[in-house]
């Protein structure tokens, strides 16, 4: 093994890694001190399906205690994750029956938010919503903020600021093209592209810095310096390709203002 590779394997890795620490939210380290910080948050709820009276209504819960709503709500005391289960759903201090659905677990960190969470799927009426979030309440359970499931999707690395837009945009979407560029973007492409782009930045920095570190008899291979350059000269044509066809995106997002401009058709008015 050559002294550059001995070099990228261990001083340039822990510089990369070092890098990835200070830009990345998806690095283990951040995102473990983040959920320590939020593992002793409240537990929140909401309705998830909408306003307005419908067929289906679906109720999240999450948080550390999520499980207490299945526990002492349906009764259901061995929790299968991910497995849709009918119950009834009582009220925790009265024990009245509120409705009967679907009841199901989600344990931490396999769940939208990272956190333990449930999901009730019962009758969209207002009065059996009403019944449910009363009962969500008794058990010390805070209504959630707008957003907050996302926020927490976000703090506990499920979701980067990219997907997060994107999830945005997908939900807003009107057009057969929005819907595709959203949901393009929900998945995680462009997150990936500048993931790579950041791969290309700091293996480029390491071999610079393998080069100014290291001595000629140290048997750093030639090229080591065009190579660098050509590749940076490669990224930044990519970035302003990148950046030039953001405006279409843009324009896919918010649609396009147009002015209609003339004279009224009087035939049409007589």
């Amino acid at each position: 093994m050559s002294i550059l590779r001995k070099i990228l394997c261990e001083k340039s890795r822990r510089k990369i890694i070092t890098t990835w620490a200070a830009c990345s939210i998806d690095t283990g380290g951040i995102v473990s001190t983040v959920r320590r910080n939020t593992s002793a948050a409240s537990t929140i709820y909401a309705l998830s399906s909408g306003q307005g009276k419908c067929g289906v209504a679906v109720v999240r819960i999450s948080g550390i205690k999520a499980s207490d709503a299945l526990k002492k709500m349906t009764k259901i005391y061995d929790l299968q994750a991910r497995k849709a289960l009918l119950r009834n759903i009582f009220d925790p201090v009265t024990g009245e029956i509120i409705d009967k659905g679907l009841c199901l677990w989600f344990p931490a960190p396999n769940s939208f938010t990272g956190e333990d969470s449930v999901e009730f799927q019962v009758h969209g009426g207002s009065a059996i919503l009403n019944a449910l979030m009363s009962a969500l309440s008794k058990l010390k359970f805070q209504p959630a903020l707008p957003g907050e499931f996302t926020k927490r999707a976000f703090y506990n690395g499920k979701l980067d600021l990219t997907e997060i837009e994107g999830l945005a945009d997908l939900i807003h979407a009107e057009t057969e093209q929005q819907r595709r560029q959203a949901l393009l973007q929900a998945d995680g492409s462009l997150s990936n592209l500048y993931n790579n782009w950041r791969d290309d930045l700091s293996k480029a920095l390491a071999h610079l810095e393998a080069y100014i570190d290291f001595s000629e008899d140290d048997n750093i291979e030639d090229g080591v310096l065009e190579n660098c350059k050509d590749k940076i000269k490669q990224l930044v044509g990519n970035i302003s390709i990148h950046l030039a066809d953001g405006r279409r995106g843009e324009i896919l997002r918010t649609g396009i203002r147009t002015v209609i401009v003339g004279q009224p058709n009087l035939t049409q008015l007589v």
